[in-house]
């Protein structure tokens, strides 16, 4: 992470970005220093990522223990959805209803209609869930939706992804930064020149998108770079196979490297491997699949980036969520975390020698390395841990 921090500086002198946010400067200058020049650097900043004084930051869900959330998936067609729904229910639930926390959580899927997922929202805050979680989603479409959920004393919190509601909780990786370390990382992999394809996630999903720009501004700082392919994956390993592979059988051209949004990298690997075409570097995030593969070429790349490791990703929102209930103080609108890194030997260390390149497994780095208490409690007035 120190490399990542070093390059960041480096090459912000030649990158600018403003934030829309009137009262954002405000609002970061209360968060520490080391956190606010890194993780909220405006250099590296989605424009329209939400960074004002939240409105809970006095509110305080009057609703008693144990909660009941109502999960509004927007998508459950991937390995990263799956890694999602193992830790909610797997782990997060059991400890929180021992612990008094929930009774609950209620899940739908939308199958990425916005208007399905609109009308669930409504009815799970009709039925009386006592907050919502979204996953993923349009940053703008469910807006009046949220609005509603917060009149009946509903909050909204968003995992993977930023909404643009005031009445939003936006809680991620900051996606634009992310993407510019895969962009210049790989960059710098391939020796600063040649041709990269981008295979990018959902199209429209504020975490897509932004992570995409970011790509794309880092890629821009290397004029002998040159970006051939901008392909969607839809996240899904599946689907980024398909498309490679369709665009590598339609395409003579040479390609350097890849930067790939996570999930969808066992299948863009894949397509790279079954093409016959040299496996050139290519983004890494977590699939356990893909891992496989480096597990045993340990000098295909020299790290993996993680953006989202989705057990992580779901209980950092759900904390944020429950302390926003409990009525810690929510002081900012996005709470925003670092990317991560690891390397082969770290790879080495828990994907065995005799792994399965098929494997439906998603990396998680462990909260504490994600979003840990120690690091949430610099959000919130009167932080506190849940447990």
């Amino acid at each position: 992470m120190i490399w990542l921090k070093k390059i960041i500086a480096i090459l912000a002198v030649s990158f600018i970005a403003m934030s829309s946010n009137l009262n954002a400067a405000d609002i970061l200058d209360e968060i520490p220093a080391d956190i606010r020049d890194y993780v909220y650097d405006p250099n590296f900043m989605d424009p329209n990522q939400p960074l004002g004084e939240s409105v809970y930051r006095n509110w305080k869900s009057e609703r008693p223990k144990p909660w009941t959330i109502g999960y509004a998936s927007s998508y459950a067609g991937n390995l990263w959805r799956k890694g999602v729904m193992e830790r909610l229910y797997g782990d997060y639930l059991p400890k929180m209803k021992e612990a008094g926390y929930l009774e609950d959580i209620v899940v739908t899927q939308s199958n990425l209609k916005d208007a399905v997922q609109i009308q669930q929202m409504r009815q799970l805050t009709d039925q009386g869930v006592d907050a919502l979680i979204v996953c993923c989603s349009n940053p703008v479409a469910l807006n009046p939706t949220i609005d509603y959920a917060y009149s009946q004393g509903v909050p909204t919190a968003s995992m993977t992804g930023y909404l643009t509601s005031d009445y939003a909780i936006s809680t991620s990786v900051n996606y634009a930064l992310a993407g510019y370390y895969i962009a210049q990382w790989l960059a710098e992999s391939i020796g600063g020149e040649g041709n990269v394809v981008i295979i990018e996630g959902i199209p429209g999903a504020s975490a897509s998108d932004s992570q995409h720009q970011g790509m794309l501004d880092g890629f821009a700082q290397y004029p002998d770079i040159n970006i051939v392919a901008e392909i969607a994956g839809m996240w899904t390993p599946q689907v980024a196979q398909a498309e490679l592979q369709k665009w590598l059988s339609a395409n003579t051209i040479e390609v350097d490297g890849f930067a790939v949004q996570s999930s969808g990298e066992s299948g863009a690997l894949n397509a790279l491997e079954s093409s016959g075409r040299e496996m050139v570097p290519m983004a890494l995030g977590g699939e356990i699949g893909s891992f496989c593969y480096w597990r045993n070429n340990p000098d295909f790349i020299d790290r993996a980036i993680y953006a989202w490791p989705p057990g992580d990703d779901a209980e950092f929102a759900m904390n944020v969520l429950l302390r926003t209930m409990e009525g810690q103080g929510l002081k900012i609108e996005s709470v925003l975390v670092p990317p991560y890194e690891e390397d082969v030997e770290t790879i080495q260390s828990f994907v065995p020698e005799d792994c399965d390149r098929n494997s439906s497994e998603f990396r998680n780095i462990g909260i504490e390395n994600w979003a840990s208490d120690e690091y949430l409690n610099n959000f919130f007035d009167r932080g506190a841990a849940l447990l």
